[in-house]
């Protein structure tokens, strides 16, 4: 991915919890090109993984993907952060920032013969990718509805410039309101396992939307997600041991940390990418023990299976795992 070093030129107040910067390049040149769904990943001074923000797009304009003189990013203030949005929510215009990408895990589709309409469902932040595809469908005259949620409507960010670019294809819910609140089940109901699914959002949101669309017959292919969150703990999370096969290390990961946390502490070097058991290049083979599954890469077969873990996000049901490492 290439490297840039970018210059704030605009900051938008979207709701008291979510910000945009607008950035561009030293003297105004063009930027690479972007397809929806991409992330920029943003070097944070004093953190050793850069942090991914999504970039958003409100145009439906091919060129503003293909040859962008600007990016824009949304910034939810997290709760408890960690150090990525709160230093991203102290920066001012004219602040720099070091930036590689564009980046794609979560891509759209290509179009095809006399497709449904495409379902985008957003939760939250989780609507900065899901705008850039909007954005991308509605300049392709591609057919799509958006379902956009939050705990309120003060708390929905660029719902003007949605309704400017969706119009009639947009819904807006909120949680406190039980007239416009997103009943995900209902809205399964409605729809078609031919149609395309993708969403973007709080775990629980997309884990409702999952579970929901594979028990109504929903094709895997034809269900796509983002996750923002990487590994957190869970209440009940105990400590286990890591035996390390290859070199005959024993490792003990805390409630609070995970196997690849560890290793890297170690000073190992695991493959590994998203950090949150999306994308797969973690995958490590279990020898003995029982895994406890937390991705959403493996199939229903390799976790019963229980010979494979995402060492980035999963844990262990029994007190010991040795794993082929």
């Amino acid at each position: 991915m290439p490297e840039l070093e970018l210059t704030i030129t605009a900051i938008t107040a979207e709701t008291p919890l979510i910000r945009s910067l607008h950035l561009r390049a030293p003297g105004g040149s063009g930027l690479p090109a972007f397809t929806p769904g991409a992330h920029l990943q943003v070097s944070i001074p004093g953190l050793a993984d850069p942090r991914c923000y999504s970039l958003v797009s409100f145009d439906p304009d091919a060129a503003a993907f293909d040859a962008p003189l600007a990016y824009r990013l949304g910034i939810r203030l997290e709760d408890g952060s960690r150090g990525g949005s709160r230093h991203m929510h102290q920066l001012a215009v004219g602040d720099t920032v070091r930036v590689a990408g564009p980046k794609n895990d979560f891509p759209l589709h290509a179009a095809e013969p006399g497709e449904r309409p495409i379902v985008l469902v957003a939760g939250g932040i989780g609507i900065t990718p899901i705008a850039a595809m909007a954005a991308s469908l509605q300049a392709a005259g591609r057919p799509y509805v958006l379902h956009y949620s939050g705990r309120s409507r003060e708390q929905l960010a660029y719902v003007d410039e949605l309704s400017a670019l969706a119009g009639d294809a947009l819904f807006v819910h909120a949680d406190d309101d039980a007239a416009s609140r997103l009943d995900i089940s209902s809205l399964l109901d409605g729809l078609d396992p031919a149609q395309h699914l993708y969403v973007c959002g709080p775990k629980g949101m997309i884990d409702a939307v999952i579970e929901g669309a594979r028990t109504r017959g929903w094709p895997p292919e034809r269900v796509h997600f983002e996750l923002f969150a990487t590994a957190a703990p869970i209440a009940g999370d105990q400590a286990f041991e890591v035996t390390l096969a290859q070199s005959g290390k024993v490792l003990t990961i805390p409630a609070d940390k995970t196997i690849l946390d560890v290793l890297e502490a170690e000073g190992c070097d695991p493959m590994y990418d998203c950090k949150r058991g999306e994308c797969g290049v973690c995958t490590c083979a279990v020898l003995e023990g029982v895994p406890e599954h937390r991705d959403y890469f493996l199939s229903d077969a390799e976790k019963a299976g229980g010979k494979l873990i995402q060492i980035c996000i999963s844990r262990a049901k029994s007190p010991r795992l040795v794993l082929d490492l």
